[in-house]
């Protein structure tokens, strides 16, 4: 069973980072960070703690776990002057701060750029907020569901004939947090290369997943009519779907290539439909998805998943199974490539979790400790600093 190396380095060994945040997208930017070797302190409320603590699962705090593995935590209250002037401090040792306040609320609080690069002029602040720092929405408080809903995509998402389907995770704050950590590597880039260090960078949860819907404003641009929800189709290549088997699993299928389309027709044993007017070209077969939809998953639904797999995977067709968590923890590719790795846990025993990602054949990342307690590492860090632990236990947590 894999194991915490505390002495574990990753390719961010050395860069230290400030996480302010709350809740998803932040902890996501410096969960990456943390596990390409970031030292990352959580600057956490006492007695309270980042809200992420409260997304229990049968009482245990299972997605702080996930995503504050490699953090250290610090418990301080930042609006007092006591928990100021120590942030502040921490602030001249470290490269990057990451926050996610309303907009406005740390200059507030005497804590806004202006006051950080006073601090510390070679500072990357990452700003994360929903709707952005400017802008008729920058007040607003703005969470992932508002940013989901507001962008394209819970209305793409689903069927025509059913409501707009909002994804059952935190989709909105997962991209803006990856999206969030390219930007803080890019900013440190920028000053390893001697160039003027600190900035400011300003992202919001709106414009990530407005990314994600793709061209859609071109083609609205171009055509006038905006994209409706297609299920499981693809409004812009066919065949792509997920059909049912004779067992009741399913299978995905995705023939977004001229060829992979002409390899599906000849393996569903309907040669004839590759010089069919109908689906001749990737444009016939999106106009015609319903009718080609209807002759491939008649086919397969005469054959179990297992029997489909075989088939079409001999045949080199993009096709896989749809599988939940239960098929997934056991899985041959899984296992194999040690996408998921159990690591000691205080409360369970093994905590099943995703292993580091990427995968770096020179400076891989690791796993160097579990999730912190709230306030762990107070002693620990106010030592770096050289502040008498005394002096601040009103900070920790009771």
């Amino acid at each position: 069973m894999p194991q915490y190396d505390e002495n574990s380095r990753g390719p961010l060994d050395g860069v230290r980072i400030l996480d302010l945040s709350r809740l998803v997208a932040g902890n996501m930017v410096t969960h990456v960070l943390a596990d390409q070797g970031a030292d990352v302190i959580k600057v956490e409320y006492p007695q309270k703690g980042d809200d992420l603590r409260n997304w229990r699962v049968e009482g245990v705090e299972i997605y702080w776990k996930v995503y504050s593995r490699n953090k250290r935590s610090m418990a301080l209250d930042i609006k007092t002057e006591s928990g100021k002037d120590i942030l502040l401090r921490l602030v001249e040792t470290a490269d990057v701060v990451v926050e996610n306040f309303v907009p406005g609320t740390l200059e507030r609080w005497g804590l806004g750029p202006d006051a950080l690069h006073r601090r510390n002029p070679g500072l990357v602040i990452l700003r994360i907020s929903g709707w952005g720092q400017t802008g008729p929405y920058a007040k607003r408080p703005g969470f992932g569901t508002l940013v989901e809903a507001m962008s394209g995509y819970a209305h793409l998402n689903g069927y025509p004939d059913r409501p707009p389907v909002l994804p059952p995770l935190a989709m909105a704050d997962m991209v803006a947090g990856l999206y969030g950590s390219s930007a803080v590597l890019a900013a440190l880039r920028h000053a390893v290369r001697g160039e003027k260090g600190g900035q400011v960078i300003d992202l919001s949860l709106f414009e990530p997943i407005f990314s994600m819907i793709g061209a859609e404003a071109a083609q609205y641009r171009l055509t006038g009519v905006p994209s409706n929800r297609a299920g499981n189709q693809s409004t812009h290549t066919a065949p792509r779907n997920v059909y049912v088997c004779s067992d009741g699993k399913y299978v995905a299928m995705s023939g977004s290539m001229q060829s992979m389309a002409e390899r599906i027709f000849t393996t569903i044993g309907h040669p004839e439909l590759i010089a069919d007017p109908r689906f001749r070209t990737n444009d016939d077969r999106v106009r015609n998805r319903d009718e080609l939809d209807l002759i491939i998953g008649a086919v397969i639904a005469t054959r179990t998943q297992e029997q489909n797999l075989d088939l079409f995977e001999a045949a080199g067709v993009t096709v896989g199974p749809v599988c939940s968590i239960a098929d997934l923890v056991d899985h041959p590719f899984v296992r194999g490539r040690g996408v998921i790795v159990e690591l000691p846990d205080e409360d369970m025993g093994t905590l099943p979790m995703h292993n580091v990602i990427p995968r770096m054949s020179g400076t891989p990342g690791g796993m160097r400790r579990p999730a912190p307690r709230l306030g762990q590492h107070n002693a620990e860090i106010l030592a770096e600093l050289g502040v008498a632990t005394a002096a601040h236990e009103r900070e920790m947590p009771a």
